[in-house]
């Protein structure tokens, strides 16, 4: 009866035709393994594929192992303790999510190189010898550890803190009462049960990292992300770029399966849960000042640093910040960003409005299946497309209608949607389930059309839930480097590809300027995380409500 509908209903194709544009980059792609290989990629294969492949899981090792101790860490001393500075660090710890990882290494470049600003303030303040440095080279694969773990550990922090803001403090008493101590309380008890949490914001850490393109690259690291760049760009070979990106992406979905493999059949849930009132515990001392060191440096290193030398940089070397390039390449960006946030959007309320309205589990698994694209490094969504739009050009528009998608912005806004539908989806969702389907019901029996509904009582309803995915969309966008890097139209520079070029040229001061403007808008999120988390906890609401 679905399918049949499918073929009369245009509410119901809508989907289906999304789906087939986001799914046949990532056939195609996989396609490429069935083709037929060159020989570099015999090269690759005999030579540097290893090092790709051992590079990238150092990197995951390294990266997973602090950003968990950072970001776990942090939130259980947030969720437990009284401490100096503990009302800041809750909302300033998220802050590092505001600095791409490619920013970081590009400051730290400037910080910690041999001249840099941290080895010229030692050699002056202890009136060293001018060739002394004190600061080692971070230009390594250690270097990139720190660099990913302190600007990606705020995913784990997040998902930590939610999971225990919200945690059942009915289990945790008793556990008291059966004679278990605060370490057992904290490993035997309330960390596995927060384990999906800590898994999903670690899984999150884990596809930022190698899918990163800007800080291994500044950092001369061979990764998978390097290596396909360099196959396409440097020895003109797209079928083994895309070969590459193959091996890389069957790991990313594998990786993914086990995940959900691993949580399936397993309740984490109480069976009568009670909020209330977190008993913080009052530090004094040694330990008061330890928790706030603690806190304090993973937001020294992942934002206030960097923040630090891109204004000395701005302020000291290059005050002309509004520059003829600059204010191009903001405009090309707010363009660029706007038109994504306003098209995901688009499709994501559209999308959970079909599957609302007939309330098929098929269009559900479908939309659960888009918000994979965020997993997805846009690198293998950018060589994807552009290999979808050499196959649409060759045979259909260039043939019809003498036009070329090639080149175009519609790869580029095409693969911004792909990797933020994620952030439109989870937003436009949560809003839905605040509106009541009798709503609809009623609307029904009044023959109101699925225009109307959408247009009267949706829309009106989804405008704050629309606006506030915009914003997270626009954020998103601007960050995002390798696809732009790649698909952007002939002589069309954003703030990304500005501060990589400048970066890639070792001129530093000029990338000082689209750098800020970069991480500013990432701070605008930051507001939306504070005020979720600060009105998320179920016991919190109701103790609100009765005073």
């Amino acid at each position: 009866m679905f399918f049949k509908q499918t073929l009369l209903n245009p509410w119901v194709i809508f989907p289906f035709l999304i789906f087939l544009i986001f799914i046949s980059p990532l056939v195609i792609i996989i396609s490429s393994l069935f083709g037929s290989y060159s020989d570099n990629w015999t090269h690759l294969l005999n030579f540097v594929l290893s090092s790709y492949i051992y590079n990238s899981f150092v990197l995951i090792i390294g990266v997973s192992s602090i950003s968990l101790i950072l970001g776990v860490g942090t939130a259980w001393i947030i969720s437990n303790y009284n401490f100096f500075g503990k009302n800041f660090f809750d909302w300033a710890l998220i802050l590092p999510l505001a600095v791409p990882p490619y920013i970081l290494a590009y400051t730290f470049t400037g910080l910690f190189d041999s001249f840099g600003s941290a080895n010229n303030l030692i050699r002056d303040v202890f009136s060293l010898n001018p060739n002394y440095v004190f600061f080692p080279n971070v230009r390594n694969i250690y270097g990139a550890i720190i660099v990913f773990s302190f600007t990606l550990y705020p995913y784990i922090y997040l998902a930590t803190r939610m999971a225990l803001i919200n945690q059942s403090r009915s289990l945790l008493e008793m556990g008291k009462t059966l004679g278990l101590g605060k370490f057992g309380i904290i490993f035997k008890l309330a960390l596995p049960m927060i384990r999906p949490a800590i898994i999903g914001g670690l899984m999150l850490v884990i596809m930022e990292t190698i899918s990163d393109f800007g800080a291994v690259e500044h950092f001369a690291i061979p990764t998978f992300t390097t290596g396909i760049f360099r196959t396409w760009y440097g020895l003109y070979d797209l079928q083994t770029a895309m070969q590459l990106s193959s091996l890389l992406l069957i790991f990313i979905t594998f990786f993914i399966f086990i995940e959900r493999l691993s949580r399936k059949n397993v309740s984490y849930t109480s069976g009568s849960p009670v909020y209330g009132d977190i008993h913080e515990i009052k530090l004094r001392g040694s330990k008061n000042y330890l928790s706030f060191l603690f806190c304090l440096f993973p937001l020294s290193i992942g934002f206030a640093l960097p923040i630090i030398e891109l204004l000395n940089w701005a302020v000291n070397y290059k005050l002309d910040f509004f520059t003829k390039d600059f204010i191009k390449n903001s405009l090309n960006t707010i363009y660029l960003a706007f038109t994504a946030a306003v098209l995901c959007s688009f499709v994501a309320m559209l999308f959970n409005f079909v599957t609302r309205i007939h309330k098929s589990n098929f269009l559900q698994v479908m939309n659960s299946s888009l918000t994979l694209g965020y997993a997805i490094p846009g690198l293998i969504l950018a060589i994807g497309i552009m290999q979808l739009f050499n196959l649409l050009d060759a045979y259909f528009f260039i043939a019809f209608f003498q036009f070329a998608l090639t080149g175009s912005i519609v790869g580029l806004l095409i693969a911004y949607v792909m990797k933020a539908y994620a952030l439109s989806n989870s937003v436009i969702e949560s809003g839905y389930l605040r509106i009541s389907p009798y709503m609809e019901d009623v609307a029904k029996t009044l023959r109101a059309s699925n225009v109307k509904l959408l247009r009267r009582i949706h829309l009106p309803l989804l405008k704050t839930s629309f606006l506030t995915s915009i914003v997270l969309v626009i954020s998103e966008v601007i960050k995002e480097l390798p696809a732009t890097l790649i698909l952007r139209p002939f002589n069309f520079d954003t703030l990304a590809v500005s501060t990589y070029i400048y970066a890639s040229e070792e001129r530093m001061f000029e990338a000082a300027a689209p750098a800020i403007a970069i991480v500013t808008v990432g701070l605008v999120p930051i507001y939306f995380l504070v005020r979720t988390i600060r009105t998320s906890r179920p016991g919190k609401k109701t103790k609100d409500a009765k005073d």
